[in-house]
């Protein structure tokens, strides 16, 4: 766990981010607006834990990787799209956004964009999908578990990333 905690914080969040076009995030909520981009997020990202769950074990220990990457993209679109939406910039740089991120998920983000705030920022979403594992066991019961917690999650996000935008957020490079 500790492995995957550095490899995600250490180059995996910026691979992440890198991967994400910043242009269609913002043809998305031009033309959907901004609720209904966040509601297909949260979709896509049910659809991962629905899969990822749907099997039992089998599917559980192949799809988690899969379901973690997935919806750790969405957060970040759906946090370029709010930001986008209040700020009507759609391009990010990635130590501002990471910035956002920790400030959404309640890491202490007024200070330098470290490497301790971003092994946080990993261990706060480890922590989000690791206690879902469990019950994703079950077949049936962890897809529904699965896409519902991943559902609601983004929901929770963006509301998270939508209240924050109101506040200033002092970024300092080191």
């Amino acid at each position: 766990m500790k492995l995957h905690l550095q490899k995600l914080s250490h180059g995996g969040f910026k691979q992440i981010f890198d991967r994400i076009d910043q242009l269609n995030i913002k043809k998305g909520v031009d033309k959907m607006g901004l609720d209904k981009f966040i509601e297909q997020c949260a979709y896509l990202a049910a659809g991962s834990g629905i899969i990822s769950a749907s099997g039992g074990v089998l599917t559980v220990i192949v799809g988690i990787p899969f379901d973690f990457l997935n919806l750790i993209t969405q957060q970040f679109r759906v946090t370029m799209a709010v930001t986008y939406y209040n700020k009507g910039c759609y391009q990010v740089g990635y130590e501002e956004f990471m910035t956002i991120v920790a400030t959404s998920l309640k890491v202490e983000a007024g200070v330098a964009l470290t490497k301790t705030m971003m092994e946080a920022i990993a261990e706060k979403l480890l922590m989000v999908l690791g206690t879902r594992t469990a019950e994703r066991l079950v077949p049936v019961v962890g897809a529904v578990i699965g896409g519902t917690a991943n559902y609601i999650f983004i929901k929770r996000m963006a509301e998270s990333v939508k209240k924050m935008q109101n506040q200033v957020v002092v970024i300092n490079v080191s």
